[in-house]
């Protein structure tokens, strides 16, 4: 062997025994570490080496004015022309109907559209007069906030459930029930086959209370949808609480089991879709669900079993206000002309009306103590763990104007829905990011921070969106470090794709290491790209405008903290 061959052969041995001892040290690090541990350490390594790369700055602390005043639901809802009408009426004399979405909807879900326009129709006449019916598809929560606010007020109202409407007449308003039932409908825990199985095995049945056992025993990961604005969120939450105790469902031995069972629930979804998504990364065992919506979702057929709970969503119709005679005798007769037969089967084919053996096992429940049962909600959802948040603003060139003005509003209004005991932090970007508020307590002089930060919010330059998010991710890592207790959430409100710093395939990892629920709320626009990180760890994006953005945030935030 020549000189210059023993040389690149003692050259290639020394590499790879180089090799051999750097590859040995990285394995040997991670022995005894689970997968979890070191897909942290690797997200952490990522962090450190782009958060070098961002340019950050600390803006000096700024106090704003407190606003004590409640909140004020009627000051957040949009005009009511945001929400469609589905059927429009066809005669000087009619009425307005608000219906919840699963039935005056599109497809499957527009039966009650399909009835209507056959009403308008069918020249159906009062006192010799023809009339119509216009309806307005607004899901029921919604709905019962424009009501009871005041903020407008329909001649009559078909919710999925008679919870709503006894929150409507708790509040002073006027209610009648025209018909205790348009169509028949019922709420279910819908639960994978494997799930379903070992359940039966364990507890010799599947219902609300062994559900809830489950829950409480960490067997079960389940989700259900937010009690203010969903009917079979509101529902299950009862429901929940009356397996605790039928006789007092805000009594401290209710109180207790819900804490118990709520340690163990992996999230409250803001919308039903976020919840399913969830479902099909394996993430919930179990979900909340309308079996009208099972019935139609042909991804949900031979894996799960759905068993039905609480009182049901037979969509019942209520007369508001003072009505004239004429106006009452519009509901009533349509509400005989939906339950005519061939109006039924149609709505059978769209799956509805299945189930009919099913009986309430919730008794009637007074508005008051509904009302209750979400202020509690509110209070115990995150039991011991306290909620770590950071808010993320665009303040790009884009949102100057109106935009910024109502993002100004949207988390201005939105602040009165965080806890005292919750933490918060805040900052804003456009091509640098800047930090205005520390994550802290949010007590009296936190909020004020954040009050007079937001305040001073100005637009101006590029969208460095991915670097703000491994910010706000830094930033939480420090407060995980310090306080491992909480429970770590993002919001970040913009308004475009990001152009300038990071991009996601840059911070994807880092995001799904640190498994921090980033909230997106998506500003006048539809961002792929907000979604997208959203998904990564289970949380929703919204998509707002200007109309509508305060009254969707505050409800995100409502849910959420």
């Amino acid at each position: 062997m020549g000189k210059g061959k023993a040389l690149t052969v003692l050259a290639v041995i020394a590499a790879a025994v180089f090799a051999l001892i750097y590859f040995g040290i990285g394995l040997t690090s991670d022995l005894g570490k689970d997968t979890a541990q070191v897909s942290t350490e690797d997200a952490a390594k990522k962090l450190d080496s782009i958060y070098k790369k961002i340019n950050v700055t600390a803006a000096e602390p700024i106090k704003g004015q407190i606003d004590l005043d409640p909140v004020s639901i009627g000051d957040a809802l949009p005009d009511i022309s945001k929400y469609a009408i589905s059927v429009e009426k066809t005669t000087g004399s009619y009425v307005e109907i608000f219906s919840s979405t699963e039935k005056s909807g599109t497809g499957v879900d527009g039966w009650l559209n399909e009835v209507a326009t056959a009403f308008n129709t069918s020249n159906i006449q009062v006192n010799g007069q023809p009339v119509s019916v216009r309806i307005r598809n607004i899901a029921s929560g919604t709905a019962t906030d424009y009501i009871r606010s005041g903020k407008y007020v329909p001649d009559a109202f078909t919710p999925s459930n008679e919870l709503w409407g006894e929150m409507v007449k708790a509040e002073g308003v006027k209610t009648e029930q025209v018909a205790k039932r348009l169509v028949g409908n019922v709420p279910g825990i819908v639960i994978s086959k494997a799930k379903h199985e070992a359940m039966i095995e364990k507890y010799g049945a599947v219902n609300i209370k062994t559900v809830t056992d489950a829950i409480a025993d960490n067997e079960l990961a389940m989700g259900y949808t937010d009690p203010f604005a969903s009917s079979t969120g509101l529902n299950f939450l009862v429901t929940a609480l009356s397996t605790f105790d039928s006789n007092d469902l805000l009594g401290g031995k209710a109180v207790q089991g819900f804490e118990r069972f709520q340690a163990n629930v992996p999230f409250t979804a803001s919308t039903t879709l976020q919840m399913r998504d969830a479902a099909k990364t394996g993430m919930l065992d179990a979900f909340v669900l309308e079996y009208q919506t099972f019935a139609n979702a042909a991804d949900l057929q031979g894996g799960y079993v759905f068993t039905p709970f609480g009182a049901r969503h037979d969509s019942p119709l209520y007369a508001l206000g003072e009505l004239t005679q004429e106006k009452r005798q519009i509901l009533k007769a349509f509400a005989e002309f939906v339950v005519q037969e061939k109006y039924q089967k149609l709505a059978s084919d769209n799956g509805f009306n299945g189930l009919e053996n099913y009986v309430s096992e919730l008794p009637e429940v007074n508005g008051n103590v509904l009302a209750a049962a979400q202020k509690l909600w509110k209070d115990k959802k995150d039991g011991s763990k306290p909620v770590a948040a950071v808010f993320v603003a665009d303040v790009s060139g884009s949102m100057a104007g109106e935009p910024l003005n109502r993002l100004k509003e949207s988390l201005l209004n939105g602040q009165k829905y965080l806890g005292r005991s919750n933490s918060i932090g805040f900052i804003s970007y456009s091509q640098d990011v800047t930090i205005h508020v520390p994550i802290g307590v949010y007590d009296t002089n936190q909020q004020s921070m954040f009050v007079g930060a937001v305040n001073s919010l100005q637009a101006a330059g590029g969208t460095a969106t991915f670097d703000a998010i491994a910010v706000a991710v830094k930033m939480l890592q420090e407060e995980m470090a310090a306080n491992p207790n909480v429970k770590p959430l993002i919001f970040v409100l913009s308004d475009g794709e990001t152009r300038d710093g990071h991009s996601l395939h840059d911070v994807r990892g880092i995001i799904e290491g640190f498994k921090i629920p980033i909230y997106t709320i998506g500003y006048n626009a539809d961002i792929k790209a907000l979604e997208n990180i959203s998904s990564i760890n289970e949380a929703a994006s919204i998509n707002a405008d200007t109309e509508d953005v305060v009254y969707k945030i505050g409800n995100l935030l409502n849910v959420q903290m």
